[in-house]
């Protein structure tokens, strides 16, 4: 007799579901009784921890589109996954977790394992949380929770105690009182403005002399509108880092990122533009926007709820990014005076130039950003990028340059520290014949990232081409959070809290029977790029970098110049490396092509 695990998983197969990410445990003892009975529907993935599995499964949402679905036993294994659900609630990606729970007769009971899982869950998956108490409730609870994650880009969570799990399976409830008859499949609605207010939009786009455009993970499958309509209104177009592949950086209206670890020419441009197009994106630093009345504004958003959210909205108009931007397109008017458009082009111009003079600049041991711009010169088209909160996130944000076919994410609301090398081993599974880089620091290596490539270890032989690639930056030092305390507090480094173990990555690579490559000299940064790429195997690139090259905006503020000064009269332990490091980077500021 089918079990309501069986079923379970029949559902789950019945909604689309190819890959599950998880850890065994006895509170799901059931399930992964079922999942052998069911290996032909299933890739199930075992991974080191918790955490990690709800890590990928919110990668394979942002990669794919489809619902990532995690599994977890109750108690610590529910706990575990909290950090990495938090971080697709916040990026707006569906996931579903399924978590065991104590059997329903030692519930209250203080039982072993037994965690108000209800509550633990309430906010993380707020829009849908239930445990099942009887197997007739199973059907209903799958097909819910599925529908409300891709309807409202959510977390939900299906809890199953363990005795549920294992009894006879009901299909099909009664047709009767009392009962749930739901159904399988979803599909995303038509979402497109209505044409008053399309007009309304074009009116204040075509009145603009200088129109700025910004991307965010809401526009990734706009690419063609986004850059028709900035053709037509001679605009410039910046990122939000989640957007950072909808245009290729090789467009030369492209300003690149924008925010802390944005581009001058983002900069420029919103503080010089009388028109703001936000599309897809909820972007939260407003100084980095246009001041409030200098720029007439224009949002799209599927969500309703993020529009006039961070800025405020002469015409808020909900819709699907591509949909509004192809009726949008008729009603915008040619702009004839380019000079706009051609001031940003220069500016963009000079940036690039600017980066890779900065990249030049000698370090010791290796600058980190001349490891991101080697990379960015050679990154193949079917490449996947994944970067971690820290330094990593400001050179994928500056330095690396997107070709047109390129993915890339990580942690964006969040900015959680240890995302970066799940996300990349979940775009793997999704696209084995793809090559994923990882970029991520030693912190994040060491706070997790080790230990998943011991999960690689298990599977890469099975995958088309088993290219992918973990560059860690080896500098000893929790830098991110050591370049906000001297620009943001004015305090020096505290060794005590931010220096770190030094640990051989490249070594520990070569253990797992995987490429291992450790770069210590500037002149072998762009050959270990060429090795790494071309490898038979998952390769660990290890960059041993200098912490001292200042993580600068791109407007330094008064108060940021003053607090930095501050932190290195306190007598900052790197002091000297500093102002020589600091010192070079303003000069090419100025004199962004003297090398």
């Amino acid at each position: 007799m089918a079990q309501v695990s069986d079923f379970l998983l029949e559902r789950l197969s019945q909604w689309n579901v190819k890959r599950i990410y998880g850890y065994p445990g006895d509170g799901i003892n059931g399930i992964l009784g079922a999942l052998e009975r069911h290996k032909d529907l299933f890739d199930f993935v075992q991974v080191r921890h918790e955490e990690m599995a709800a890590f990928m499964a919110t990668a394979h949402a942002k990669f794919t589109g489809e619902v990532g679905v995690c599994l977890a036993t109750s108690g610590p294994g529910a706990i575990h996954l909290l950090n990495g659900l938090y971080d697709a609630k916040m990026d707006h990606q569906p996931v579903v977790a399924i978590v065991g729970q104590a059997a329903r007769p030692a519930i209250g009971g203080n039982y072993q394992q037994e965690v108000d899982l209800l509550s633990l869950f309430k906010d993380v998956a707020g829009e849908y949380v239930h445990m099942a108490s009887s197997p007739m409730q199973v059907r209903h609870l799958v097909d819910r929770a599925f529908r409300i994650a891709q309807a409202e880009r959510t977390v939900t969570c299906v809890i199953l105690p363990k005795d549920i799990q294992e009894m006879g399976a009901v299909e099909n409830p009664p047709h009767a009182h009392n009962t749930i008859h739901t159904g399988i499949g979803y599909s995303e609605p038509r979402i497109v403005p209505k044409q008053e207010d399309l007009q309304r939009a074009a009116t204040v786009l075509n009145e603009g002399k200088k129109v700025a455009i910004l991307v965010g993970a809401g526009a990734l499958g706009a690419s063609k509108e986004v850059a028709d309509v900035a053709g037509v209104l001679g605009a410039g177009v910046a990122k939000a880092l989640l957007g950072k592949a909808v245009l290729p950086d090789y467009l030369p209206y492209v300003t690149g990122c924008i925010g802390l670890l944005g581009t001058k020419p983002s900069w420029d441009m919103m503080m010089e533009c009388d028109t703001l197009l936000m599309i897809g994106s909820s972007f939260p630093y407003a100084e980095f926007l246009p001041k409030e009345g200098q720029a007439r504004g224009v949002q799209i958003d599927i969500d309703p709820a993020r529009l006039s959210l961070r800025y405020p909205m002469e015409v808020n108009l909900r819709g699907d990014s591509a949909e509004t931007l192809r009726a949008l397109l008729p009603l915008l008017q040619q702009k004839k005076d380019r000079s706009w458009r051609e001031k940003i082009e220069k500016n963009v111009t000079d940036w690039w130039k600017l980066v890779e003079a900065r990249a030049q600049e000698k370090a010791d041991p290796v600058n980190p950003e001349l490891v991101f711009l080697e990379l960015s010169k050679r990154l193949p088209e079917n490449a996947i990028l994944t970067a971690d909160a820290g330094t990593t996130a400001n050179w994928y944000g500056r330095v690396i340059r997107m070709k047109e076919g390129n993915m890339g994410s990580l942690s964006g609301s969040l900015a959680t520290m240890g995302a970066a090398v799940p996300y990349a081993i979940a775009a793997k599974f999704a696209y084995p014949d793809r090559i994923p880089i990882c970029t991520t620091g030693d912190g994040a290596m060491q706070m997790n990232g080790l230990n998943e490539l011991i999960t690689v270890a298990r599977y890469w032989k099975n995958w088309s081409d088993p290219r992918i690639i973990f560059m860690v930056l080896n500098n000893r030092d929790l830098n991110q959070v050591t370049w906000e305390m001297r620009i943001l507090s004015g305090n020096p480094k505290l060794e005590a809290t931010q220096n770190l173990p030094d640990f051989p990555y490249a070594q520990f690579a070569e253990s797992l029977g995987f490429k291992g490559i450790r770069v210590e000299r500037p002149e072998d940064v762009a050959s270990a790029w060429d090795e790494a790429l071309r490898a038979d195997r998952p390769v660990v690139y290890e960059a041993c970098v200098t912490g001292e090259v200042p993580t600068l905006p791109p407007h330094i503020t008064f108060e940021q110049a003053k607090n930095y000064l501050e932190a290195l009269v306190k007598g900052d332990p790197e002091e000297g490396g500093i102002i020589k490091q600091s010192a070079k980077e303003l000069v090419k500021s100025v004199l962004p092509t003297k090398k």
